[in-house]
């Protein structure tokens, strides 16, 4: 191994080939509690010094790199002044670079002006991975992920106004039995309020180590929703999409039971009649072993 990585290691499923330089370990916040990545780690600014090594290594041994993904899970957490120069660094030595990528947090977005994500951008910095989970207020609270619906709206209009694409994820299952309808209501006209460029999304899946403080808190058991309740989640969430641009959807993260891709609103339509043949038993589900995060 080129680099002795800070382990656990964690990145998003398009960015397997890319890579990953870690200009922060943890997360800054890491209190959501349906999370359990950085549970372990403690949360750091990496110095310069220590990431130009690592970037070094790697021109070394693959200068057509073309695609870097800032890891951990904060790396906007860092003085925007730290990032250029980060920035810098890497076009300098990756001369085919195309792509650089980072997940950004609610509070990333909050904090940093609009020129300093501009000034992001223009460096380099082309495409943020965004967790919104939920559009519901009151999960948003249970869920301790630290935001609400208008300062996610704030954080991601502020985004697209600096020229960055958002890949946004939504957590399938989040509401439990009983909230579900509210979850999905409530996610959609979020997203109908913003202009992403991606949005996937995920089911539910609780690391035995945080499932106690999951379920303490909501007010009444949180009871799980099975395959076929997931698979109707995504029904009414497509069937309530009205993003104000074309918005490229996926369902095709491994911790799903469907896989599922296509351009809202265009193929509404073709994406409802695959989860109407799934729920009638006409497709094959991955099987549950073949899940994970």
């Amino acid at each position: 191994m080129l680099i002795d990585y800070d382990l656990p290691l964690w990145r998003p499923p398009s960015e397997a080939d890319s890579f990953i330089l870690q200009a922060t370990l943890g997360c800054s916040f890491n209190h959501c509690s349906f999370c359990s990545m950085y549970r372990t780690k403690a949360f750091a600014i990496r110095s310069l010094a220590a990431i130009q090594a690592d970037i070094q290594a790697v021109a070394s041994a693959y200068p057509g790199t073309r695609r870097v993904f800032l890891a951990d899970g904060d790396a906007l957490a860092a003085p925007t002044d730290h990032l250029l120069a980060i920035l810098e660094n890497l076009h300098a030595a990756f001369p085919w670079l195309e792509r650089i990528s980072s997940y950004a947090l609610p509070a990333n977005l909050l904090k940093k002006s609009v020129d300093e994500l501009t000034r992001l951008w223009e460096a380099g910095l082309t495409l943020i991975y965004y967790g919104i989970e939920t559009g519901s207020t009151d999960l948003l609270k249970r869920i301790t992920k630290g935001a609400t619906p208008e300062a996610m709206i704030t954080g991601l209009t502020k985004a697209k106004q600096a020229g960055l694409k958002i890949s946004a994820t939504v957590i399938l299952g989040l509401g439990g039995q009983t909230g579900w309808q509210e979850h999905i209501d409530a996610t959609a006209d979020l997203v109908n309020q913003v202009e992403l460029d991606y949005l996937s999304t995920l089911q539910l899946m609780l690391d035995p180590t945080i499932c106690q403080e999951f379920h303490r808190k909501f007010r009444e058991p949180f009871r799980e929703q099975d395959d076929h309740a997931l698979l109707a989640e995504q029904v009414r969430l497509i069937e309530r999409l009205n993003p104000p641009v074309p918005l490229v959807f996926r369902s095709n993260h491994a911790s799903n039971a469907l896989a599922l891709a296509g351009t809202l609103p265009q193929d509404r339509e073709r994406l409802l009649t695959q989860l109407q043949l799934a729920l009638a038993g006409g497709v094959r589900l991955r099987p549950e072993w073949l899940r994970g995060y």
